[in-house]
């Protein structure tokens, strides 16, 4: 009977994830619809604008929350933190499925008529389901060009940045999806207030800069995620990346362009950066997760209390999702730029 309707809904796909310049190739029909988005070697199409989608990463769902579709969404799952302040009323009216992954047969019991999601691996093997599951029910994925584009994820870990992360493929992310829901105005308006707010952080602490440093060398920042006994650190081309260059900071682990690499205290002990950027997760799946339990094992460890951002306790707290490539990232960057000026190291 589930298949029976949702088959029904009249939705038609080849999946894959979406890109950052995705092409929209089908406009037919008076209302533009169906609408094929093309992008990473594949298409996604729908027949008409979704009307009981189900995200299932908080990225993608507070992206659909910020296109004012609360009212089309049947579920989201998998919350890393708190919702958005300006969009905790919207998220209110949407059914949280699960605060981790949802099963998949909990996703199919809202019928959903499209499914969105921020990483590959929620649609793939150890997250929800294969997308193969859900296509074979004739249900529409889209998969964020933030995990996909120029990133190549055949590795054991968070994957490898081929091409270096920027905030246009998020815009892309959010046009595919207001495309998709036939809201493309909204759409607009969100990319340009998101484009206007890094504007304004980026002139706010421009070219910050350590006292100690000579003249035109920049102020070196590291991102620590998680984990305490061997931290994952951020490499340069991801969502940290994007803070990095926005603000003219330099990243103490540029060398890589693994996502999210893990190394030792020591290593990071030998790049002493002058600021360390820590995430403030919710979660419980490694340890120190929380930025209080973070900033207790740095002023406590024998190698970490010696750095110069804890000896001076120049630390950025910033949430998991802000670390991540989504539209939080324009708050990671608004939140370290005042924690330069706040640190005396912005002119």
């Amino acid at each position: 009977m589930r298949r029976t309707a949702l088959l029904a809904a009249g939705l038609v796909l080849l999946t894959a994830c979406g890109g950052p310049a995705a092409r929209h190739d089908d406009r037919a029909g008076a209302d533009g619809f169906p609408v094929t988005v093309t992008a990473c070697g594949a298409k996604v199409r729908v027949d008409a604008p979704p009307r009981r989608a189900v995200s299932l990463d908080q990225g993608s769902s507070e992206i659909l929350l910020s296109l004012g579709l609360a009212d089309r969404m049947a579920g989201t799952g998998t919350w890393t933190d708190p919702v958005r302040p300006d969009l905790k009323a919207a998220n209110a009216k949407v059914e949280r499925l699960a605060d981790r992954y949802p099963s998949l047969e909990k996703v199919l019991s809202k019928e959903p008529d499209f499914v969105s999601a921020s990483f590959l691996y929620t649609v793939g093997k150890g997250g929800v389901a294969d997308r193969a599951k859900f296509t074979g029910l004739g249900v529409p994925v889209y998969v964020s060009p933030t995990d996909c584009a120029g990133k190549d994820n055949s590795g054991d870990g968070d994957g490898k940045r081929v091409r270096t992360l920027t905030m246009d493929t998020v815009y892309g992310e959010i046009r595919d999806l207001a495309r998709i829901f036939d809201v493309e105005e909204r759409g607009e308006r969100l990319i340009a207030d998101l484009k206007a707010r890094t504007a304004k952080a980026a002139r706010t602490a421009k070219a910050a800069r350590t006292a100690k440093a000579p003249k035109g060398s920049r102020t070196s920042v590291a991102y620590w995620f998680s984990d305490s006994k061997a931290p994952y650190i951020a490499g340069c081309c991801g969502a940290p990346g994007v803070i990095t260059r926005t603000l003219g900071l330099r990243n103490a682990f540029a060398d890589t362009r693994a996502e999210w690499p893990q190394v030792n205290w020591e290593t990071v002990a030998d790049r002493d950066p002058d600021v360390l950027v820590i995430g403030d997760l919710t979660r419980k799946a490694q340890s120190a997760e929380s930025a209080r339990a973070k900033i207790a094992f740095l002023e406590s460890h024998p190698v970490t209390r010696n750095l110069t951002a804890v000896k001076k306790k120049r630390y950025v707290l910033l949430s998991g999702q802000a670390l991540n490539p989504t539209i939080r990232t324009v708050d990671g960057i608004e939140q370290v730029a005042a924690g330069l000026r706040t640190f005396g190291l912005a002119r």
